[in-house]
């Protein structure tokens, strides 16, 4: 059965946000950005360059959690970056598929150095989400190395979600034939 509630998750830059609406597209769900639940402190603070300590995530966190419970089919883009904070997020929250989009500072530097009008930005605050980051165990998540073009992400991450083979076909994604 395809799943119901997904989570994508990882660094900033790492492809969140593109990856889960395609994701959520192609399977039909509807699909939330974390960074649009911020309080606008965060945002402030994240706009000057301040990285967002355990504090300051506790009320966003609880938003998305809600989220995730009150909504019957979604993919959520969500940083998630320390095992307390997951398990805050799928509190209550029953068949939860996580996709972790894995890349290295050095990839994802780039990619933040193309980005214009976003809030996060800066090296010293991707720097802040690699130290702060503990991966998922090899068990909690799909892995997907994020050096892959993003129809191939979202290829590998359909191949490896269950019955997704009849699905319509996404504009991003060649679907495998025979």
């Amino acid at each position: 059965m395809t799943p119901k509630k997904m989570i994508v998750m990882g660094v900033s830059g790492c492809g969140k946000s593109s990856i889960g609406s395609h994701l959520a597209k192609t399977l039909g769900l509807n699909f939330f950005d974390g960074d649009d639940f911020h309080p606008p402190e965060n945002v402030r603070k994240m706009s000057q360059g301040i990285p967002l300590n355990d504090d300051d995530r506790t009320e966003w966190l609880a938003t998305l959690n809600q989220l995730l419970r009150q909504e019957s089919h979604a993919v959520l883009a969500c940083s998630a970056l320390k095992p307390d904070y997951r398990a805050q997020l799928r509190d209550g929250v029953d068949d939860l598929v996580w996709v972790y989009l894995q890349g290295d500072f050095g990839t994802i530097w780039q990619r933040h150095q193309q980005r214009s009008d976003h809030y996060f930005n800066g090296r010293t605050m991707l720097e802040s989400q690699f130290a702060t980051l503990v991966e998922p165990a090899q068990d909690e998540a799909l892995f997907v190395d994020i050096r892959q073009t993003q129809a191939a992400v979202l290829q590998e991450i359909l191949n490896r979600l269950p019955e997704t083979g009849s699905l319509v076909e996404s504009p991003m994604v060649e679907r495998n034939k025979g």
